[in-house]
C-alpha cells in the first residue's frame, strides 16, 4: 500500500541507479499477511484475517509522487479462526459479502514521516462506502533479495479505522469500533535486476 521513500534514501540503496518510470514489484504472497484485530467487551481482543488479495504496486525511487498502489480484497475469504463468527460477519450485519463481495484501496498520496517511514492515504471502499485512510508504512527492507536475486522491499503497515463509518455498528460501543489493521509484505521487482 506504498508510494515510497527519498531521493536520498532510495538511491543509496540502489547505488547509483536510476529509474526514468515508476518499477512494477509483485507482492510474495506466501510471505504477506493482512490482518485485523477489535476489542471485545473490554475482555479479549478478537483477531481475523483476508486469506484472499490481489494488489498492484508501482515504485519511483526519485519521484516517490509517481509511485502508487491499488488493493482489492476478496471479502468471503475473512477468517477469524471461529465459523460461526464467520459467517454472522460476512451477514448484512456485518460485511453483507454477498452484496459486496470486495473491498479496494487506492493510493492517492505519500508523505515522508522519518527515515524508513511514510504515510500513505488513499481511498478505502468497504460496503459500497468510500472514505479516506491513511496508513503509516514502515520500510523494513530494501535491497537485493539473496535467494530470488531481484530487488525486494519489505514493508510493514497499518491503520485503525472506525467500522461504524462503513455502515458496520451492531454492538457499539461494547464490541470496539476502531478496527486496527496490519500488513505485512515482501514485495520483488516484477523482472530481475542486474
Amino acid at each position: 500500500m506504498i508510494r515510497l521513500a527519498t531521493s536520498a534514501f532510495a538511491l543509496s540503496l540502489l547505488a547509483g541507479t536510476a529509474f526514468a518510470e515508476p518499477v512494477a514489484f509483485d507482492f510474495d504472497k506466501s510471505h504477506s499477511n493482512l490482518s485485523f484485530t477489535y476489542n471485545h467487551l473490554g475482555y479479549s481482543t478478537t483477531d481475523g484475517r483476508f486469506g484472499d488479495w490481489d494488489g498492484t504496486l508501482k515504485i519511483d525511487k526519485e519521484t516517490p509522487a509517481n509511485s502508487s498502489v491499488e488493493f482489492t480484497i476478496q471479502i468471503g475469504s475473512l477468517d477469524t479462526f471461529w465459523a460461526d463468527r464467520d459467517i454472522h460477519l460476512k451477514s448484512p450485519d456485518f460485511f453483507d459479502a454477498a452484496k459486496f463481495p470486495e473491498a479496494t484501496f487506492k493510493s492517492t498520496k505519500v508523505a515522508q514521516t522519518g527515515e524508513k517511514q511514510l504515510e500513505v492515504t488513499g481511498d478505502l471502499t468497504l460496503k459500497g462506502i468510500t472514505k479516506p485512510v491513511t496508513l503509516t508504512v514502515d520500510v523494513t527492507a530494501m535491497g537485493e533479495h539473496p535467494m530470488a536475486k531481484k530487488e525486494a522491499v519489505g514493508f510493514a503497515v497499518s491503520t485503525v479505522i472506525k467500522r461504524s463509518d462503513f455502515g458496520m455498528d451492531m454492538f457499539v460501543p461494547y464490541v470496539g469500533d476502531d478496527v486496527t489493521i496490519t500488513f505485512h509484505t515482501e514485495t520483488l521487482t516484477t523482472t530481475a535486476t542486474n
